[in-house]
């Protein structure tokens, strides 16, 4: 049985660099729906209903958009709200754009980019999110991730990712198995898994960051949030 009383380090299979772009495109789909399943954009979708303001244009920067499902969940709710967005992703993986560009309708406006987020200082940010990457970073890059966010979003930032817990751990690799997901996306997702948070961690991963007024939540099916709202 795996110790999940410390988080595991050991690198996800789809972010080997030499992992064939067809097979990372099909990881990336069924890792979509995944997020469906698990009603990943939930926690994001209210967050936004926090941070917006009727009427007010919302410029939108989401970090490891992956397949883009996030972005294109937000133009749909921008839709519905009536607010307008300017909706950016950032993929460090140059496979992601192409991936996303091709699940994406004429009826979004979404620009997908490829690149490190810390290249985009200073373009003005209204919101920041990210949604299944923290785990993903070292301790460092989370810290300084943290920073940026608290730095560049005027008005609020938001970490969405999974939190490390036993039940999660041990019932994710049978929905995986039923719904006949990718391998890599049953294995890596197991592992995602063990290398996320407890609520405990972050207070001081929060302070080591300077970051102040964060709130930490838990969001259903074993979701935990990290959120800052100015």
């Amino acid at each position: 049985m795996t110790d999940l009383a410390q988080r595991a380090v050991a690198l996800e299979q789809m972010d080997a660099p030499d992992l064939p772009a067809d097979v990372y495109a099909d990881v990336l789909r069924d890792l979509s729906r995944v997020n469906m399943w698990t009603m990943a954009s939930r926690p994001t979708l209210d967050f936004l209903d926090r941070a917006a303001r009727p009427g007010a244009r919302l410029r939108i920067l989401d970090v490891g958009f992956g397949a883009g499902d996030m972005l294109r969940r937000i133009s749909r709710w921008s839709d519905r709200r009536a607010i307008p967005t300017d909706l950016v992703g950032i993929d460090l993986n140059p496979r992601s754009a192409a991936v996303a560009r091709s699940a994406t309708g004429p009826d979004h406006s979404i620009d997908f980019r490829t690149g490190d987020y810390a290249d985009l200082r200073g373009e003005r940010w209204d919101i920041i999110l990210s949604s299944l990457v923290a785990h993903h970073m070292t301790h460092q890059q989370l810290v300084d991730f943290l920073r940026f966010m608290d730095d560049e979003a005027e008005r609020g930032w938001l970490v969405n990712d999974l939190m490390r817990h036993r039940f999660a751990h041990m019932a994710y690799p049978v929905l995986a198995g039923l719904m006949r997901w990718h391998p890599i996306v049953r294995q890596d997702g197991t592992l995602s898994i063990a290398r996320s948070y407890r609520p405990g961690e972050w207070p001081s991963i929060l302070a080591e960051a300077g970051v102040k007024g964060a709130r930490i939540f838990r969001a259903f099916p074993f979701r935990l949030c990290v959120e800052r709202c100015r």
